[in-house]
């Protein structure tokens, strides 16, 4: 008879390994450096100023989770440098990058200035290929390597007022395939998490009720394009980010996982006559 083949729960764990996640002071960040801690990672992160690392150290200290934040800035390709082999010396080479810094400028294209853009372009593209340049030798000489892209779905969509942020994600799907192809063959594997509309400090100006107590229009566009009709949360990301990161998913590279709650499926509701 053939063998019988078992799955190994334990292929989701992360013990023992580093996970350096870029940006992860709260939001989506820091939700993601909480389930890689949790998994048993060792987490180091980043962030540009010194208050914002100390008050994310207490967060992750009070959750019970090893993590040791630096200030660096991820588009400074010298401080990267400097970031990663502070890491590899505190904690250990990396196993484990989330490319999770970003940012986003709501503004017309017209009214965009050129500079906005290359802002945009530089946090949300640049950042990743510096990041993942700098981790990648370490993960090559250990024999494996996992990264982690948080893309969107304007990686695959565009929308009005967010011409930079749409081609810096647009471009960063395309890098992660990039990876894969070109590292694949060196046991790194590169995917990204395309999240939907998520519940943020930095998507609260959408959720805002109106003066008469009404939703935004915009919340209420999203709720009706999204067919889990409600937002997401950093919460409902950590699980695609422990089987990214983790064994589980070794043989999945040059991917895009969306969680989005469906809106890419889905058409939209059918106008009431």
């Amino acid at each position: 008879m053939p063998e019988q083949q078992h799955f190994d729960i334990n292929s989701f764990r992360l013990d023992g390994k580093v996970a350096l996640v870029t940006g992860a002071t709260y939001g989506i960040g820091m939700a993601i450096a909480i389930a890689l801690g949790d998994a048993g990672a060792k987490i180091a992160f980043n962030a540009r100023h010194a208050d914002k690392v100390k008050a994310a150290e207490q967060t992750y200290k009070d959750r019970g989770i090893e993590a040791k934040g630096y200030v660096a800035d991820v588009t400074d390709e010298e401080q990267v440098k400097k970031l990663v082999a502070d890491v590899a010396n505190d904690l250990g080479v990396i196993d484990i990058l989330v490319n999770n810094a970003g940012i986003i400028k709501r503004i017309p294209m017209l009214d965009m200035s050129a500079e906005d853009f290359r802002q945009v372009v530089d946090t949300d593209l640049n950042a990743p290929f510096i990041v993942s340049k700098a981790v990648i030798p370490g993960m090559i000489k250990k024999g494996h390597g996992k990264i982690i892209n948080i893309c969107s779905m304007m990686s695959e969509l565009g929308r009005e007022t967010v011409a930079g942020y749409a081609a810096a994600k647009g471009g960063l799907k395309m890098l992660t395939r990039n990876i894969c192809s070109e590292f694949g063959s060196q046991n790194i594997q590169c995917n990204g998490i395309g999240s939907g509309y998520i519940a943020t400090p930095q998507t609260a100006p959408l959720r805002e009720r109106q003066a008469d107590g009404s939703h935004n229009p915009f919340d209420s566009f999203i709720l009706s394009k999204t067919p889990a009709e409600r937002w997401g949360t950093p919460e409902d990301l950590m699980g695609s980010a422990v089987f990214l990161a983790s064994d589980a998913s070794n043989f999945v590279n040059g991917q895009i996982l969306y969680v989005d709650g469906g809106i890419l499926a889905y058409i939209g509701k059918q106008p009431e006559v």
